[in-house]
C-alpha cells in the first residue's frame, strides 16, 4: 500500500489542503505500517478534539525542501554558482523510502519541492553536467534510466509509485548519445528498443474502427503517429484537490478529464492551452485527442537511433526497418503538423481531424530534428522571431491563460531545443538573440535572488514568472543545465 492508496485520510488531507501543497503527502515517509496509521485515523477521526494536521506530523517524516540550508552566494558568478549546485542537488542511491522508486546510482533532483529525478529535464540537466565535466554523473543518470526501462518497461514521469501508469517526453536516446562512443548506442540499444516498444503499444491491434489505443494512433492516411496517455483516469495524487476541483467544472466525464490531465502531465507542459478545446477553458482540455509535434519528432529521433545502433550491430534487416519507419513518421509530421497558408507547425486534432492552429513553441522541434525542409524552416523562424522573442527569450505560446506553460512564461528546455534549430538552419543571429536575452534574464533573477529559477517571465524586465499549480521553484536543474550549455555554446 502507498500513502495515496489510503482512501478516505488521504483525501481528507488532500481536499483540506491539511499541508499547503497536494503533492507534500504523497513524498511522506510513514513512521509505521499504512495500514496501522489508516487503522488509528479510522478510530480516532470522530474524536471532539481530534486534529487531522496533528494526526499526520505524529505519523509521517514530512519532506525537506532541498536546500533548507543551503544560501547561495552573489558575489560567485551564476556558472560558478551552478558548477556548487550540483552537490547541493545531487542524491545517493540510497536515499529511499515512502513512494520514492530507489535507484541503483547518484542523480541530480531539479530542486524545490521537486526532490525526486524527472525523466525529460534530466536531458537538459546532462548538458550542463557535460558542461561541469560531470560525465560521471551524466553515466550514473542514463544508468538510472536503463534500469527503470529495464524493470518497469518504461521510464515513467519521475522516480515515485505515484508517477507510475505515465512517462514524459522520450529523451533518453539523446541522453545515451551524451555517453561518448559508438559502443554506448550498443550497450543501451535493448533498453531503447524497449522503450520504443512501449511508445508503440497496441499498434497492431490498430484499424479504421478502433483508431487510437494507448499512446498509438493510426491516421486517415493509414500513418502511425503518437500521443501522450496515463493507464490511469483518476485524479492525480500529487494534484488531487486540483483535479476534483476541475472535474467540477467541467462537462466532461471525471475519468475522462482526469486521463486527459494526467496525459497533459505525461506531455511535462502541465499546464497548457495548447491542451484545450477553448484556449480560454482549463475545463475543456482535450490532451489524447491530440497529435503532438513534439513527441512525434522525439519518436522520429528515436526510430533513426534505433536504425543506427542495429546497423552499428550488423543487423542490417533492423536497421532498414527503422529507417523505413523514421521515414514514414517523418514524412506524417509534415502532413499532419505543417500548415501551408499559416507556414507553422501545429498540433493535429485527430478527433476532429483538423490542425489546432495554436501558436506554440513546439514547432521548434522539427527543426531541432532537422524534420523541416529549408523553406519550412525559413518561415517558421520568421514567425519565431517576429511572435516569440521577446526581452527575456522565447515564450512558450501566444496566449495568457494563466497556465504556466502559457505566455508569458519561457521554460529553459524549450529555449535549447529553439536555439539549436535555430543554428541547425543557420539562424545565427536570431539564436544569439535568443540566447543573450534567456541568459540575461538568467542573470538578471540570480543576481537579485541568489537563485536560478524553474521558469522566467520572458515578456518582462524584472523575468519573475508565475502560473500554475504551484509557485515557481528554485535549484533548478534544467535551468543550470541550459545556462552552462549555452554559456559554451558557439554563438
Amino acid at each position: 500500500m502507498q500513502i495515496h492508496e489510503l482512501s478516505e485520510l488521504f483525501e481528507e488531507v488532500q481536499m483540506q489542503n491539511i499541508l499547503g501543497d497536494g503533492k507534500t503527502f504523497p513524498d511522506c515517509i510513514p513512521k509505521k505500517a499504512l495500514g496501522e496509521i489508516q487503522a488509528e485515523y479510522l478510530n480516532t477521526k470522530t474524536n471532539p478534539h481530534f486534529d487531522l494536521k496533528k494526526f499526520i506530523e505524529s505519523n509521517f517524516t514530512l519532506p525537506q525542501v532541498y536546500s533548507s540550508d543551503y544560501k547561495s552566494d552573489v558575489t560567485k558568478s551564476a556558472s560558478e554558482h551552478i558548477h556548487l549546485l550540483w552537490n547541493v542537488l545531487m542524491r545517493k542511491p540510497d536515499e529511499a523510502g515512502g513512494s520514492l522508486i530507489p535507484l541503483p546510482h547518484p542523480y541530480i533532483v531539479p530542486g524545490g519541492r521537486f526532490r525526486e529525478i524527472y525523466y525529460w529535464d534530466s536531458y537538459f540537466t546532462m548538458l550542463g553536467l557535460q558542461a561541469s565535466g560531470r560525465s560521471d554523473l551524466i553515466q550514473h543518470m542514463v544508468d538510472n534510466f536503463a534500469f527503470l526501462i529495464d524493470t518497469l518497461g518504461y521510464i515513467p514521469n519521475g522516480n515515485r509509485t505515484y508517477f507510475l501508469g505515465r512517462s514524459q517526453p522520450p529523451f533518453f536516446s539523446l541522453m545515451v548519445k551524451l555517453v561518448a562512443g559508438a559502443s554506448a548506442l550498443m550497450k543501451y540499444l535493448p533498453s531503447l528498443e524497449k522503450e520504443y516498444q512501449f511508445w508503440m503499444k497496441g499498434k497492431d491491434s490498430l484499424s479504421s474502427t478502433s483508431n487510437a489505443i494507448h499512446r498509438v494512433v493510426m491516421m486517415t492516411d493509414g500513418s502511425i503517429l503518437n500521443r501522450y496517455w496515463d493507464e490511469n483516469d483518476t485524479p492525480r495524487p500529487e494534484a488531487y484537490k486540483e483535479d476534483v476541483e476541475l472535474s467540477d467544472q467541467s462537462s466532461q466525464k471525471p475519468q475522462d478529464l482526469f486521463r486527459h490531465l494526467r496525459a497533459a502531465a505525461e506531455s511535462g507542459w502541465d499546464f497548457s492551452s495548447r491542451w484545450f478545446q477553448d484556449p480560454a477553458s482549463f475545463a475543456t482540455i482535450h490532451t489524447t485527442d491530440i497529435i503532438p509535434i513534439d513527441l512525434n519528432c522525439l519518436l522520429y529521433n528515436l526510430e533513426q537511433t534505433l536504425a543506427e545502433a542495429y546497423s552499428l550491430s550488423s543487423d542490417f534487416a533492423k536497421n532498414q526497418e527503422y529507417e523505413l519507419l523514421a521515414n514514414k513518421r517523418k514524412q506524417a509530421i509534415i502532413d499532419f503538423c505543417w500548415n501551408k497558408e499559416k507556414k507553422f507547425f501545429f498540433d493535429h486534432d485527430f478527433v476532429d481531424q483538423k490542425q489546432k492552429e495554436h501558436f506554440t513553441l513546439a514547432s521548434s522541434f522539427p527543426l531541432f530534428f532537422k524534420i523541416a525542409t529549408e523553406e519550412q524552416a525559413n518561415s517558421t523562424v520568421k514567425l519565431l522571431e517576429e511572435k516569440f522573442l521577446k526581452p527575456g527569450g522565447m515564450t512558450t505560446t501566444l496566449s495568457f491563460s494563466g497556465q504556466q506553460w502559457d505566455a508569458p512564461n519561457g521554460w529553459a528546455p524549450l529555449q535549447w531545443v529553439t536555439f539549436i534549430a535555430l543554428t541547425n538552419y543557420k539562424h545565427n543571429e536570431v539564436a544569439n538573440k535568443l540566447k543573450l536575452n534567456w541568459m540575461n534574464t538568467n542573470s538578471k533573477v540570480y543576481q537579485q535572488s541568489g537563485k536560478m529559477t524553474e521558469k522566467y517571465d520572458v515578456w518582462s524586465e524584472t523575468g519573475e514568472a508565475s502560473g500554475g499549480e504551484y509557485p515557481n521553484q528554485d535549484g533548478f536543474g534544467w535551468t543550470n543545465g541550459v545556462f552552462l550549455a549555452l554559456t559554451k555554446s558557439a554563438f
